[in-house]
């Protein structure tokens, strides 16, 4: 089984787009979100709900008021302010660390499992798919990304497919290093932009660090080639292929608002540069002769 992610140094650089792109035209795949702090894929695929599984992420503070002697310890350690004047726990401001439970003296602070989400399982018209959502002001997105990838795992074994397509999240955070970690190959998308180079070179270096060969998609390359050249010259200069350039184009917001791909919304003359695109990856990736 062969897992590609694609990856960018920051949010809107077209990363979901061009993942569902590939969706359109792998086989035999199944596709994963793991921008689970701000997940849009399904927004495209529509998926059809098959299995909602919790997700445990951070322990929540209880206290035992038969115990308490409310002599105010825990109050006085927390540093998140997570215990309010009259002892009482406010979960949304509860870390989970455990230092209120560690001085309490009465044994009267104890820590439990907090729901903080749910990990999604799907069937779209691409096939499989599965997806991560976090509860408002939850954290912990890196182990939820962690989970992701496991069920994605799970279900391709189960169904005999062997390709997952991930959408991974923006940065080089603890969610971008949960996603890619195990990947066979990363796609990182940058904008040819000075900010979109700097945040590209900071991703490649993320990439190198943990060992994982990575291609590069210059998106919207027309809107600066000047800067689109630069980073192809960068890229050349690092041993890295440039596999795919994007000129910019707004059919690639009318596909969205459709609620198609890329490959299916037939009037947008970059299909075919994503189809290019898609066929170097096959050939990295040694699938190109499935069946």
């Amino acid at each position: 089984m062969k897992e590609i992610t694609i990856i960018s140094g920051k949010g809107g650089t077209g990363k979901t787009t061009i993942t569902a792109a590939f969706a359109s035209l792998a086989k035999n795949s199944v596709m994963a979100d793991c921008d689970v702090d701000a997940p849009d894929l399904h927004i495209i695929l529509d998926p059809r709900i098959k299995q909602r599984l919790p997700f445990y992420g951070m322990k929540v503070a209880l206290r035992d008021e038969t115990k308490c002697t409310k002599c105010g310890e825990c109050r006085k350690y927390c540093r998140f302010d997570a215990i309010d004047e009259h002892l009482n726990i406010v979960d949304e401001m509860c870390e989970g660390c455990g230092v209120c439970q560690y001085v309490c003296r009465e044994k009267a602070i104890g820590l439990l499992d907090r729901i903080s989400g749910s990990i999604i399982v799907s069937e779209t018209r691409f096939g499989p798919f599965v997806h991560g959502e976090l509860k408002i002001a939850e954290e912990a997105s890196g182990k939820l990304v962690t989970l992701v990838k496991k069920k994605a795992r799970e279900v391709a074994i189960e169904k005999g497919m062997d390709l997952i397509i991930i959408d991974g999240p923006p940065g080089i955070g603890c969610p971008a290093i949960a996603a890619i970690s195990g990947s066979d190959l990363v796609l990182a998308v940058t904008e040819p932009t000075v900010s979109g180079a700097h945040d590209l070179a900071r991703v490649l270096n993320l990439t190198d660090h943990f060992g994982i060969e990575t291609v590069v998609c210059i998106n919207k390359s027309s809107i600066n080639p000047d800067n689109a050249n630069k980073i192809r010259e960068f890229c050349e200069s690092q041993g890295l292929d440039v596999v795919g350039e994007l000129p910019y184009d707004n059919c690639a917001t009318k596909a969205m608002v459709a609620g198609m791909t890329l490959i299916e919304y037939t009037d947008c003359p970059i299909s075919n540069e994503i189809r290019g695109m898609w066929t170097k990856i096959e050939n990295r990736l040694k699938i190109g002769d499935r069946g």
